[in-house]
């Protein structure tokens, strides 16, 4: 757990996404199925999840999508692309990986250009069509997109070449200070990651 600014972060355990909580949005929900772990999370921090009043998902897949259940009273925000995968479970986008997990009904479709508080919607396909990052001119909360180290996302769950070297490509370009990824540790010099993983990708594909 830590906090960059005004954007609380919470490490996903196992395979849970990381979480982002910035005022009163959550940015993604890991896979619901440590359902102990969040709450204990926001009980250290002394946030109630009636305080939730929107959650982000940054892509279709189970692993950042499945906790939506556990804050019921919060409104759910997906990219449009992705929104049929969040609400119809059978939707190969989803990727449950066979787990039981709930569907749900999407309140905002989101498209780029968007806006949450300080932070712009930029949607970066390629992990999934409607995939998103955030940003507010430093720090980038980037889903499944781009990791630290140079990670990005996996293609072969749904993904495309063509739309990760583009997404990756419009990330490079921005002063990212602080990286925020869906997945792994979150670390400063974020340009040099995005940089890293650019590279990386140029390279092996």
């Amino acid at each position: 757990m830590g906090k960059i600014k005004n954007v609380i972060c919470i490490e996903g355990l196992g395979s849970d996404s990381n979480s982002y909580v910035i005022d009163n949005i959550l940015v993604d929900t890991g896979t619901g199925m440590n359902e102990g772990y969040l709450a204990s999370k926001f009980k250290e921090l002394g946030i109630e999840k009636d305080d939730i009043e929107t959650i982000i998902n940054t892509h279709s897949h189970y692993d950042h999508t499945g906790g939506n259940y556990l804050i019921p009273n919060a409104k759910i925000a997906v990219h449009e692309l992705d929104a049929p995968a969040v609400e119809n479970i059978e939707c190969p986008l989803t990727v449950t990986f066979h787990h039981d997990i709930k569907r749900h009904d999407v309140d905002r479709k989101i498209k780029n250009g968007d806006k949450f508080e300080d932070f712009e919607v930029i949607h970066t396909p390629g992990h999934t069509p409607g995939g998103i990052s955030l940003f507010d001119g430093e720090i980038l909360i980037s889903g499944d997109t781009v990791f630290a180290d140079g990670g990005f996302g996996r293609l072969d769950i749904g993904g495309n070449h063509d739309q990760m070297k583009n997404s990756l490509e419009t990330l490079e370009k921005l002063d990212v200070e602080y990286l925020l990824p869906g997945h792994g540790r979150w670390v400063n010099n974020g340009k040099e990651h995005v940089k890293l993983a650019y590279n990386l990708f140029n390279e092996n594909f």
